[in-house]
């Protein structure tokens, strides 16, 4: 006997169970199928502008900076405008991520892009969220090379972009939203930010940059949707 098998049996034993439980694996089967959801807050409950509006708040509550425009069209010219506003090189870290591909980077002439994973050395980073919770303000940004998670953590600024109608009331809709369109391929990790990298572990003072981007701008695309 190995000692998996060994420590399982030992673990059966103590519940009183057998390896052949047939009512216990058809409540487990029952329970990953459904997937029911617990108690949910009433505060994101909100028709779709009122509910940009509180994530927009609650983002910003939590020092990141935010901005709402009409298409993805418009990102390249935001982009620019953040570095320049914050006194920054001209440059940027990028994944893969196929909706902002589809960004006009050409028209700005002298945008430096770097793809691909970060080095620690990009002052600067862009990604797409995969959505948004407004009860937090918290994004949802997905690992793999549309948005590689070190963009999450690496550069001192991180520039996300999200589309209001993927801005939720609640985090349970956003797990609810990963599970039917990933199936059983979920991404290795799913990173939830709510504002800037901070800790106040030093003397109770709030020290911005801890562990990960001292700066976090949000950029909200379109019309959101009920």
């Amino acid at each position: 006997m190995d000692g998996r098998t060994a420590i399982l049996s030992k673990i059966r034993a103590s519940l009183k169970t057998s390896r052949a439980d047939d009512d216990r694996h058809a409540a487990v089967a029952t329970r990953l199928a459904q997937t029911p959801r617990g108690i949910i807050p009433a505060r994101g409950q909100l028709p779709a502008e009122e509910r940009v509006a509180l994530f927009r708040a609650m983002a910003e509550k939590y020092n990141a900076t935010t901005e709402h425009i009409h298409g993805l069209a418009a990102v390249p010219a935001i982009v620019s405008a953040y570095l320049k506003g914050n006194n920054l090189p001209a440059a940027i870290r990028i994944g893969t991520d196929p909706r902002l591909a589809t960004a006009p980077w050409a028209s700005q002439a002298t945008l430096e892009i770097r793809h691909g994973a970060s080095d620690g050395q990009d002052l600067a980073a862009v990604s797409h969220a995969f959505g948004a919770v407004a009860e937090t303000g918290t994004l949802a940004v997905l690992s793999g090379p549309d948005n590689p998670v070190t963009l999450n953590f690496l550069p001192e600024h991180h520039i996300v972009v999200v589309n209001a109608e993927e801005i939720a009331g609640d985090m349970e809709n956003i797990w609810a939203r990963l599970r039917v369109l990933k199936g059983s391929a979920m991404p290795r990790t799913v990173n939830f930010i709510t504002g800037p990298s901070r800790s106040a572990d030093i003397e109770q003072t709030l020290l911005l940059g801890a562990h990960g981007p001292r700066a976090l701008h949000i950029v909200i695309v379109g019309t959101a949707a009920d």
